[in-house]
């Protein structure tokens, strides 16, 4: 098994290669054909160290930039997830080595023809090396033989997520652990790749991870809550024991004055730049139907504080009129035709950047929820209030990793993880992380008709 996983690994790392090594050979041809004899006409010399280090440094910011996105995890990710990552990896990187070039030229625009050539080649070139890549190493490596271990709570969940990766897992066969610990391991023995633990007391839970840890099994673990909170520990060393401290507050007073200087500084220029655009939309929704352009709707920030949350209207004026507050969900005939539109590419949401600006909310958070839906939550999930304990968000740690359908339980332990492992780099990658959210064609997916709200809590110690 370890051999296989080294296989795994080096064969990745070789198809990573192979596709950053084509687009910085890109970047060079662009910058020994064009861009260097422009320099030199304007009398500015560049030796071979020069070139050398100016393409080093475009490959460092490209890796740099696509580790971030997620693009170079072929056989990871989904084909298409990897190409939309790697293409705005690109796109990002080839936007900060025209800047730079602009800068060196001593002109504010530089001839964009050539850039905008490589930007064209390469993600033809992204497009042909996922498809390859993904093939490759769909022949080398089959699908992980998997057994599903789990309780009382039903596993259809769980099974449904993983077969929407069959390239990658396959449950061979599903046990309760109540059949006992031995049963799970007299079948588990040479037979599986993997285990899945779904739901199991935490007890039986132990005896299996160590079970499958002294024998290099590997683990497919669904936490609870009390394992997220454990993870963002702060681990002490002033005893001869091991030591995991939970404290009792999220943030501390640095952390959030960093936090609402980054709020106050990039939500006052990203409403300067989107003026135009929510200029235009409030036109259009006005024309629309003749109603209000603004929905203002009560929602809780931190410590359930309840404050008015703008969002340009994209339902129709009467969408509540019975006073029941319900999820958005599949083609859902509430939603007019400009709505549709603005909550795809989410301009929906930019009149948030004013909630932002007041204090009411921060760029990265957990998103704002209605004081009856959260009502409605805790009744099974008491720990939901957890959320609250930082700013409400205009993004977050479960919109980024989840979706719009993502149950309020995993929901819930996504942006715990967030709270518990917070830092500014932290905030500044997911506001960076939010820009693939925005073309990712399931982010913005409603629920599924008929589908619950609120789930019950996974065991006693959840």
């Amino acid at each position: 098994m370890r051999k296989l996983e080294t296989s795994r690994r080096i064969i990745r790392l070789f198809l990573a290669l192979l596709g950053l090594t084509a687009q910085v050979a890109g970047f060079a041809f662009i910058w020994f054909k064009y861009y260097k004899p422009m320099m030199v006409a304007k009398q500015l010399q560049f030796w071979i160290k020069g070139d050398i280090l100016l393409i080093a440094i475009y490959a460092v910011m490209l890796i740099l930039v696509s580790r971030m996105y997620g693009g170079l995890r072929i056989g990871y990710m989904k084909p298409l997830d990897v190409f939309l990552s790697q293409a705005i990896s690109t796109l990002g990187t080839d936007l900060l080595a025209y800047s730079i070039l602009s800068l060196m030229y001593t002109k504010l625009i530089l001839y964009v023809g050539p850039i905008g050539g490589l930007v064209g080649g390469q993600l033809l070139w992204i497009a042909v090396w996922t498809a390859i890549s993904h093939l490759i190493y769909l022949g080398l490596f089959p699908p992980r033989d998997l057994l599903l271990v789990s309780g009382d709570r039903p596993d259809d969940e769980i099974i449904r997520k993983f077969e929407s990766r069959p390239d990658k897992y396959k449950i061979c066969r599903t046990m309760k652990i109540s059949e006992g610990v031995k049963a799970v391991t007299d079948e588990i023995e040479n037979r599986y790749d993997g285990l899945i633990i779904w739901d199991v007391p935490t007890d039986q839970r132990n005896e299996l991870i160590k079970y499958c840890y002294g024998r290099s099994i590997r683990v497919y673990l669904m936490p609870k809550i009390s394992d997220v909170l454990v993870k963002g520990t702060e681990e002490m060393h002033i005893f001869d024991t091991p030591i995991y401290l939970i404290r009792e507050y999220a943030l501390t007073v640095e952390q959030r004055a960093a936090k609402r200087m980054i709020d106050l500084i990039c939500s006052f220029l990203l409403i300067l730049i989107t003026s135009p655009i929510m200029l235009i939309t409030a036109i259009l929704i006005k024309l629309g139907d003749g109603g209000p352009v603004l929905y203002k709707q009560t929602r809780c920030t931190m410590g359930g504080k309840e404050f008015k949350i703008l969002k340009f209207r994209s339902m129709r004026v009467d969408a509540e009129k019975d006073g029941v507050a319900r999820l958005a969900s599949k083609k859902d005939d509430r939603i007019t035709p400009i709505g549709r539109f603005i909550r795809a590419v989410r301009i929906d949401e930019l009149p948030q950047l004013f909630n932002i600006l007041k204090g009411e909310m921060s760029f990265i958070g957990p998103r704002p929820e209605r004081p009856e839906i959260i009502a409605k939550y805790t009744e099974s999930m008491p720990e939901f209030v957890f959320r609250t304990k930082v700013k409400a968000g205009l993004a977050g740690y479960a919109q980024v990793y989840g979706k719009y359908n993502t149950t309020p339980y995993d929901k819930l332990k996504l942006d715990l993880t967030y709270i518990e492992n917070y830092t500014v780099w932290l905030d500044l990658k997911l506001m960076l992380l939010t820009l693939k959210v925005l073309v990712s064609p399931d982010a913005t997916e409603g629920i599924e008709e008929g589908s619950v709200t609120a789930m019950k809590k996974e065991g006693k110690d959840g």
